[in-house]
């Protein structure tokens, strides 16, 4: 919740900014976000590329845990309970 505030702050700080310069924000805002949304993704390549490369399975079980969280900003899911454990 403290990150989401301070990028609060600061996006209010800058809209300010961008106001008493009497100037435009540089992108509209749906831009802005698929832009933000674009780096939150493109940063997900890195560890996708590694594991390819280290020729370990890419599987959706491994993504939603490492990936999903780091995209939406969530908790990472609870791991599945296999049969086999119980």
């Amino acid at each position: 919740m403290k990150a989401w505030i301070i990028s609060l702050v600061c996006g209010v700080v800058a809209g300010v900014t961008y106001a008493l310069l009497d100037v435009h924000s540089p992108a509209p805002p749906v831009v802005a976000l698929l832009g933000l949304f674009g780096m939150l993704v493109g940063e997900q390549l890195i560890p996708v590329g590694r594991r390819l490369l280290s020729r370990e399975p890419l599987t959706l079980a491994w993504f939603r845990h490492e990936c999903v969280p780091k995209i939406s900003g969530t908790a990472s899911p609870a791991p599945a309970k296999d049969d086999r454990d119980v």
